[in-house]
């Protein structure tokens, strides 16, 4: 039966690479803007009893620019940012001048869907079942795929309802037991909205933190409950971290002597510690100059001569002229828009833009703990642990083979 045959290698072309009989599933949980340290000045029995049956590491270097969507498009794709392509939390089109907020952004295929490929496509492409509840990127659509089993939330969603992140959980379980998905992704927007709000050293900030590892205690209930202990692998991670602002000698573009938004075609300034320029014809040098030495707090790039080590500028949705300030500083453009308590966005050498990394499950070692590595490694694992050919990437896999 030749045609028997045909299908068989066809079919084969796009298996998995383990047989699913054996395979473990696996939850990839992000906890939006939680700094490394976090866990040291609050009680985390949760976190804790994570890193004692599991791995935790020292801390996660987060890819530039310590934006979300970036960050979390860098734990789908295992790229740097330059090189997947979504460089900013905002869609913009530096000709029309348009721009679009974060949450009408994740709406946008075009932004995210442009020559990259994140995880959950990969592993539908290769047999598995995905699901993804409120992750960046999720609401997309990839080469014509969506995700299989997607939640977005709404426009002015409230992150920090602890009722609702219970009732979340419970989803993503059923989705697991009911729906016999093999990967699911789980996005929570807190720390990071108190953290902006209150500041990072804040008591407000601190009450989050326990609210979170309470949820990790309340979802490690749940997956023995649902008799996933010894078959689910879960990692919990982050984009960020966050740095308390600097109200002191502000950084303020329209004060700037002899610089003039006249001479600027598009600006995407006012989020947080970045900005980005598109001078008028012929203005490239004039307004370079004039802003470069400016504030000893701001630093001035043409496109071509920012910092290699960053991974940041090697892109065409990358404008000519490149901003961004030393940690704790922001930048305001025409008239101060800014007022929040913390932000991030900040050089990922910065200890505060470091964030956290858990594992535990049967695929990992029990109380590891492991110095740093670059969150460009982890889609490396993710594959790994789901047994799929991975996508071409920048991370390694051998850095993350010792916890395994």
């Amino acid at each position: 039966l030749p045609w028997a045959l045909a299908a068989a290698l066809t079919l084969g072309a796009c298996a998995p690479l383990q047989d699913t009989g054996n395979r473990s599933k696996l939850l990839l949980i992000s906890f939006d803007g939680f700094r490394w340290n976090y866990d040291q000045d609050v009680d985390t029995p949760n976190l804790d009893a994570m890193a004692t049956e599991g791995v935790k590491v020292q801390y996660l270097t987060p890819a530039f620019v310590t934006q979300t969507s970036p960050c979390h498009f860098t734990l789908l794709t295992g790229k740097y940012i330059e090189n997947h392509g979504v460089i900013h939390n905002m869609w913009f089109n530096a000709s029309t001048g348009q721009k679009l907020p974060y949450y009408n952004t994740q709406g946008v295929s075009k932004w995210w869907d442009n020559g990259s490929v994140p995880i959950w496509i990969t592993a539908q492409r290769q047999g598995l079942k995905t699901g993804s509840l409120f992750f960046p990127g999720g609401n997309a659509t990839y080469q014509g795929e969506q995700v299989h089993f997607k939640k977005m939330e709404a426009l002015f969603h409230n992150y920090s309802n602890e009722t609702e992140w219970q009732q979340n959980v419970d989803t993503v379980m059923r989705w697991f037991t009911e729906e016999d998905l093999d990967f699911v992704t789980l996005y929570f927007g807190e720390p990071d909205s108190t953290g902006h709000k209150y500041g990072p050293e804040s008591q407000n900030r601190k009450d989050m933190v326990s609210q979170v590892d309470r949820t990790v205690g309340y979802l490690r209930k749940r997956i023995e409950e649902n008799g996933l202990t010894k078959s689910l692998n879960l990692i919990i991670t982050s984009d960020h971290g966050m740095d308390t602002v600097i109200k002191e000698d502000e950084i303020h573009l329209q004060r700037v002597q002899n610089f003039s938004f006249k001479d600027i075609q598009f600006e995407l300034l006012d989020y947080g510690p970045n900005g980005l320029l598109v001078p008028k014809a012929g203005k490239l040098e004039t307004v370079y100059q004039v802003l470069r030495n400016s504030h000893p707090k701001l630093h001035v790039y043409k496109k071509e001569e920012f910092p290699q080590r960053f991974h940041y500028s090697n892109n065409k949705r990358i404008t000519t002229l490149m901003l961004y300030s030393d940690p704790g500083y922001v930048i305001h453009g025409r008239i101060k828009v800014q007022f929040n308590k913390g932000e991030h966005g900040f050089d990922n050498e910065d200890m505060n833009m470091k964030t956290i990394f858990r594992a535990v499950g049967p695929a990992f070692k029990e109380g590891l703990e492991v110095g740093p590595f670059e969150s460009v490694n982890i889609y490396a694992l993710l594959c790994e642990l789901l047994g799929i050919r991975p996508e071409p990437h920048d991370g390694s896999l051998e850095v993350m083979q010792p916890m395994l």
